[in-house]
């Protein structure tokens, strides 16, 4: 292989990581088009019955003002402004808090293969990613334990 294509493969990947790294945040209803079939597990009925979608409305007027309670209650509130594409304050913690920003994963061809939806950015939640908010820092921190957590809000595809 030549050093011009190598420095292409190169750039190629880096421009590819770059571009991953600002997938925007197009929120839940994108989510519902495809995950909210019985036969695949109604993943967006399940959420909207969960805490997690109704996280912003727990919040006070005063609450809803402070960035410290208003980040952790509102995906849209976590992330800077101009990834927004869809998502709204009033979801809530939405899909996206957990599994990244949807905009290059979203489609149904990708979604077909988790290699490829990881690839555009899908994220497989951990117990890390629900700590950035289920921690100390929070004035309603009562402990986490994320097997009993996780088995609360279990969404998965049959299918899979």
């Amino acid at each position: 292989m030549n050093i011009q294509r190598l420095l292409l493969l190169i750039c190629l990947v880096l421009g590819a990581n770059l571009l991953n790294a600002q997938n925007k945040y197009i929120g839940a209803a994108k989510c519902k088009m495809c995950h909210n079939k019985p036969a695949t597990g109604q993943q967006y009925t399940k959420w909207t019955e969960a805490n997690h979608s109704k996280a912003w409305q727990l919040l006070s007027a005063e609450e809803q003002k402070d960035p410290k309670c208003a980040k952790c209650h509102s995906t849209a509130m976590s992330v800077d402004a101009s990834l927004h594409a869809g998502i709204k304050v009033e979801e809530g913690v939405s899909c996206e808090s957990c599994h990244g920003p949807g905009s290059a994963y979203k489609s149904p061809t990708v979604m077909k293969s988790r290699e490829a939806s990881m690839a555009k950015g899908l994220i497989l939640p951990t117990e890390d990613v629900c700590k950035k908010c289920h921690n100390e820092e929070s004035p309603h921190y009562k402990g986490f334990n994320y097997e009993e957590y996780l088995a609360k809000i279990a969404h998965t595809n049959p299918k899979k």
